[in-house]
C-alpha cells in the first residue's frame, strides 16, 4: 500500500510539475504569437494604404491623431485616425480610402478650356470638416458647428455654405477662385497655354485669366529641411489654397527645373514665395542667374521670404521678419505677398584662388548675398554643416539649431583654431593695402544683419558711420 501510495504521489507530482511548464509556455508563447500576428496584420495594412496613395490622384497623407474633429467624408462616423488630401482637403477613415477614391475627385491642375482665353469653371465642392469660424456665403452665419458630417467648402475660393443653403444655383455657379484669385494659376489656364504651345504660339500675355489687369501669380518654394520643419505642414496648406501645380518641395525637386514654370507665365508678372533659410533663398537665387545664362531675362520673378531657417538675416534685413513658427495664419502670408512692394539687393562674386606653385586649379565662384567671411564664424558654420548633413533626423527645431552653433561657438572660442589671422591673411581695399591689427576674423557685410541678428555696422563704436545699403 505504501509503495502504490508513493508511486502515485510522485506521478501526480510529474503531472502537475508538465502543467506547470505547459501553462508557463503557453503564458510566454502566446502574446508573442499575438504580437507577431497583430505586427503582420499592421505590416500587411501598411502595404496595402501605400498601395491606395501610390496609385490615387489624390494627396493621401496619413495620421494617427487628427488636430481637430473630424468625420468621414464616406461613412460620415466620427474618426480620430485615417487620411486626409493635402490638397482638396478630404478626410476619411483607413477603410473608406478605395471608396473615397472612387467617390471624390481630388483638385484639377490642368482641365479642358473650351472657351479661350476667359474661360471658367464651376465650384468644386467638397462636405463636412470646413475650417473653424467658417461662414456661410449665402446667410453669413457660422458653418461646421454641428457635431456631424455637414457643410460645404469650395476647395478653390474657400467659399463655405449650410446644407441648407446649398441651392441647386450654387451647384453650378461659376468659381471665382476667392480671396487669392490674383495669385492662383487657374486649372484652364495651362491647358490653354498647352495648346498655345502645341501651335507654336507663345503671345501668353493676351491669356490673363478673369480678363485682370493685376494678375501676379506665385510659385511657392519650400525647403521641409530648414530650421523647425515647417515645411511639410505649409505645403499642404498652400496646396489647399492655390493650386498644387504651383507649391514644390525642394526635397524633392530642384529650383532651377521649379522655375521653368515662370516661362508659362506673363513676362514681369510671377512671384516665388521661397519658405526656408538663407541657404535657400541663396540657392533659388542661383537657381535665377541661371535663367539670365538661359536668355530668360523676361520672365525672371520677385522673391518674397518665409523665414524657417536659423538665423534669417536675410529675411530680418529685407522686412520678412527674424523666423516664422506658425504665428502668422497662411491667408496673412498670401496676403502680404500680394502686398509687398519690390526693392533691389546687390549680390557679390566672390572668387577663391589657389596661390600655389603651379596654380593648376581652377578659381572657385561663389555668390555672396548676406556677408563673406574668413574666422571663427566661417568655421563655426562650416562644423554646423557638415553635422546637419551626416544626421538630419537631429536637426529638427531652431532651438536645437542654435545650441549646436553654440557648441561649436564655445568649443573654438577654447581651441582658438583661427588665432593670428592677420599673419595669414592681406586685405586690400579700392587697390589699397589695409594692415591689420591683431584678430581672428574678417567680415565682408552686404547686410544690416549678422550671425542670427546682430547688427555689427551699427555697433562699430564712437566713431559714426554712414548707413548701410543693401
Amino acid at each position: 500500500m505504501e509503495g502504490t501510495e508513493s508511486r502515485s504521489g510522485t506521478v501526480s507530482s510529474v503531472v502537475a510539475d508538465w502543467s506547470l511548464v505547459f501553462w508557463t509556455l503557453c503564458s510566454v508563447i502566446l502574446p508573442v504569437l499575438i504580437t507577431l500576428w497583430c505586427s503582420f496584420q499592421r505590416s500587411r495594412r501598411q502595404v496595402l494604404i501605400r498601395d491606395i496613395f501610390r496609385k490615387s490622384k489624390h494627396d493621401w497623407h496619413y495620421t494617427d491623431l487628427f488636430g481637430q474633429p473630424s468625420y468621414c467624408c464616406v461613412c460620415a462616423q466620427h474618426i480620430l485616425q485615417g487620411a486626409f488630401c493635402n490638397c482638396c482637403g478630404l478626410r476619411v477613415s483607413e477603410g473608406c480610402l478605395k471608396k473615397a477614391d472612387q467617390l471624390f475627385l481630388c483638385k484639377e491642375i490642368m482641365m479642358r478650356s473650351s472657351g479661350g482665353a476667359h474661360s471658367s469653371m464651376p465650384h468644386h465642392w467638397i462636405r463636412g470638416n470646413v475650417p473653424l469660424c467658417s461662414c456661410c456665403m449665402i446667410c453669413k452665419q457660422q458653418c461646421g458647428t454641428q457635431p456631424k458630417l455637414c457643410d460645404y467648402r469650395c476647395v478653390w475660393c474657400q467659399y463655405t455654405v449650410h446644407d441648407e443653403c446649398m441651392m441647386d444655383c450654387l451647384k453650378t455657379e461659376e468659381c471665382t477662385f476667392g480671396e487669392f484669385r490674383d495669385l492662383i494659376i487657374p486649372p484652364y489656364y495651362l491647358s490653354t497655354i498647352n495648346q498655345m504651345r502645341k501651335d507654336k504660339r507663345t503671345n501668353y500675355e493676351k491669356v490673363v485669366p478673369y480678363c485682370r489687369k493685376h494678375w501676379m501669380p506665385v510659385i511657392i518654394l519650400a525647403n521641409t529641411r530648414s530650421g523647425n520643419n515647417m515645411g511639410e505642414t505649409l505645403l499642404g496648406e498652400l496646396k489647399i489654397l492655390l493650386n498644387p501645380v504651383q507649391v514644390f518641395d525642394l526635397s524633392k525637386i530642384a529650383p532651377a527645373k521649379a522655375l521653368q514654370l515662370c516661362t508659362l507665365l506673363p513676362c514681369n508678372a510671377v512671384r516665388v514665395l521661397v519658405c526656408g533659410g538663407d541657404g535657400t533663398v541663396g540657392w533659388v537665387l542661383d537657381a535665377i542667374d541661371e535663367m539670365k545664362i538661359k536668355g530668360q531675362e523676361r520672365y525672371i520673378p520677385q522673391v518674397a521670404i518665409l523665414p524657417l531657417g536659423t538665423g534669417n538675416d536675410l529675411s530680418n534685413t529685407l522686412g520678412w521678419g527674424a523666423g516664422y513658427a506658425g504665428e502668422v495664419p497662411v491667408e496673412q502670408i498670401l496676403r502680404n505677398v500680394m502686398e509687398a512692394d519690390g526693392i533691389k539687393l546687390d549680390r557679390w562674386k566672390v572668387q577663391v584662388t589657389n596661390k600655389g606653385y603651379y596654380n593648376l586649379r581652377k578659381p572657385k565662384v561663389f555668390t555672396m548675398n548676406n556677408y563673406f567671411s574668413i574666422g571663427p564664424d566661417a568655421l563655426m558654420a562650416l562644423n554646423f554643416h557638415a553635422h546637419r548633413e551626416k544626421t538630419p533626423s537631429l536637426f529638427s527645431s531652431r532651438i536645437i539649431n542654435k545650441a549646436v552653433y553654440f557648441f561649436y561657438g564655445t568649443k573654438d572660442c577654447l581651441v582658438q583654431e583661427c588665432k593670428d589671422l592677420n599673419k595669414k591673411v592681406e586685405l586690400e581695399l579700392d587697390g589699397e593695402r589695409i594692415k591689420l591689427p591683431s584678430l581672428e576674423g574678417i567680415i565682408v557685410l552686404n547686410i544690416g544683419y549678422w550671425g542670427g541678428g546682430c547688427r555689427l555696422w551699427e555697433g562699430m563704436g564712437d566713431e559714426p558711420y554712414p548707413l548701410a545699403r543693401y
